[in-house]
């Protein structure tokens, strides 16, 4: 189906009934602002907004069948809010038979059907489409506009200035500027409180009684309906469930996300930020990264609403900082990074991961608890929070050596909020240390003893987080100390692993040669592909 309001068929001559078209103004998914810049000048009476649901990109890698549908729904319930303003909408659904598959050839169509005079598009915010974009004038024989997005809070000169020169890139000093640059949770030069970072506060494990408020379910209308079936039918076989799907697909339901989540999750999200638990696979987390991610959300609304429930009284700072920091620094720190490095960022491998990724993370059966809880979360969910993907399957994949390009293919495919420029840059500097300490002063290594002190998953398991060796030894464990050995020519002179290296020094040959024997046999057995 394809959806042109004013007009029943698609012809440039149909069109044209509705006004001249001056301008084709391309609107991708992720880009679902009605401020975006591509919007911003709009002339309702000239310009058609094209939007379109392309098979190549639900299949870039094999998507989570939940955040396909949540792109798709979230792209035509934005369709709808156009429409009623008065903007005329060439919306091509999935499943429309004149539906070429790839936004180029897409543009190419609309832009004949339309007799377009000219494009203009936001700058897209993955590499892959931005390399794409460079060739849609030559492809569709029509200018082509391409505006920058400046719905983040740094632009791409301004982290370039930044990093200049820097020989470490550490989101830590990025983030200060951002504070200063922002004003938010600054008192006038000082920062709120008297200090950057509360992070050392915000490390604690969730007790079990402790009541944890779900995130809000938004239950599907007739639109998202018509896209769990379409979806079902196409992506059925994707890794995930659809069923339970429940995610805010408009700006009025993320807006309420937002909400309850400041009313009720937000004072505690610092102190349990980190916490993982059986029976809260969301936490204390927001769960408004895919909202922002689509453009439904603004990271500077989102940030001040956290700020002003501390001003207010009604969130603790320590709470709040941690909260501004996963956005203001992290996310736009990520965002810059990647734009920076890429596309030779993504190529580099420090540690020469080779291996394969294991079948465990496609929910084939492991006796590892904390693994078979993270994925299964992420199979009905689509979500895991930050320390779910960086201290189990990051940590997992990092000792166990397996190659970052398949891990992080894995992770864009399954998270809602996982999209290129920022799944990669946390994939493949913060998780697997794949870029040699761009991002991270040393890698995010452990042992069972993390996963243990941060959660319950090791209750009931059949390994034991004490063990560090042997047929019951916690699998981290053993790989914990195989990292090591396995790498020491490249980590051993980092400052930072000065402690576990000189712990590692007084292991006996045998011990030594024990550990990377039974590393090999988990590798062979518990992490086969």
């Amino acid at each position: 189906m394809r959806d042109l309001s004013l007009a029943d068929d698609a012809s440039p001559d149909t069109a044209a009934r509705g006004g001249a078209v001056s301008t084709l103004r391309f609107v991708l998914g992720d880009q679902l602002t009605r401020g975006v810049s591509s919007l911003r000048d709009l002339d309702l009476a000239r310009d058609v907004v094209l939007l379109a649901e392309v098979h190549d990109e639900a299949t870039s890698v094999p998507h989570h069948p939940q955040k396909i549908a949540m792109f798709f729904s979230a792209m035509r319930h934005f369709a709808d809010a156009l429409r009623a303003e008065g903007a005329r909408v060439d919306y091509l659904c999935l499943d429309d038979p004149a539906n070429p598959g790839s936004f180029t050839a897409a543009l190419r169509d609309a832009v004949r059907r339309h007799g377009a005079a000219r494009v203009v598009v936001t700058e897209p915010s993955e590499w892959r489409v931005r390399a794409m974009a460079d060739g849609w004038a030559a492809a569709v024989g029509a200018p082509v506009e391409l505006r920058e997005d400046d719905r983040f809070l740094c632009d791409h000169e301004r982290f370039r200035r930044w990093a200049d020169g820097r020989r470490g890139l550490r989101m830590e000093y990025f983030y200060r500027e951002m504070r200063r640059a922002t004003g938010l949770l600054m008192e006038g030069d000082a920062p709120a409180g008297g200090q950057w970072n509360f992070d050392h506060d915000n490390r604690k494990r969730m007790p079990a009684g402790l009541a944890v408020p779900p995130p809000p379910r938004f239950e599907p209308d007739a639109i998202t309906r018509a896209v769990l079936d379409l979806v079902a039918a196409r992506f059925g076989h994707h890794f995930g469930a659809l069923d339970g799907f429940a995610w805010p697909v408009t700006r009025a339901d993320a807006l309420r996300a937002l909400d309850r989540f400041v009313a009720e999750r937000l004072a505690r999200f610092g102190d349990y930020q980190d916490a993982m638990r059986d029976d809260a696979p969301f936490g204390f987390h927001s769960v408004l990264a895919a909202a922002m991610n689509l453009g439904l959300l603004l990271p500077r609304e989102v940030c001040d609403r956290a700020v002003e429930a501390w001003r207010a009284g009604r969130a603790p700072l320590n709470a709040v900082e941690g909260f501004v920091r996963q956005i203001l620094g992290w996310r736009e720190y990520v965002r810059g990074l990647y734009w920076l490095r890429m596309p030779e960022y993504g190529r580099s491998n420090a540690l020469g991961a080779r291996r394969p990724l294991p079948a465990a993370y496609w929910g084939a059966p492991t006796p590892m608890r904390c693994v078979a809880r993270c994925v299964d979360d992420t199979r009905r969910n689509a979500y895991a929070h930050h320390i779910q993907r960086l201290m189990v399957t990051g940590n997992l994949a990092l000792l166990a050596g397996i190659a970052p390009d398949e891990v992080e293919r894995w992770y864009l495919a399954v998270y809602a909020d996982a999209l290129e420029w920022v799944e990669l840059p946390n994939t493949h500097g913060m998780a697997l240390y794949a870029d040699g300490g761009v991002m991270a002063s040393k890698p995010y290594a452990a042992s069972g003893a993390y996963i243990a002190r941060m959660s319950d998953y090791c209750g009931g398991c059949a390994f034991d987080p004490a063990e560090k060796l042997g047929a019951r030894a916690c699998p981290f464990n053993v790989l914990y100390w195989a990292f090591l050995l396995e790498n020491e020519g490249a980590l051993a002179s980092n400052p930072r692993m000065a402690m576990p290296y000189k712990n590692l020094a007084g292991f006996a040959p045998e011990r030594r040669a024990a550990i990377l024997a039974q590393a090999d046999e988990i590798r062979r057995t518990l992490l086969a592909p």
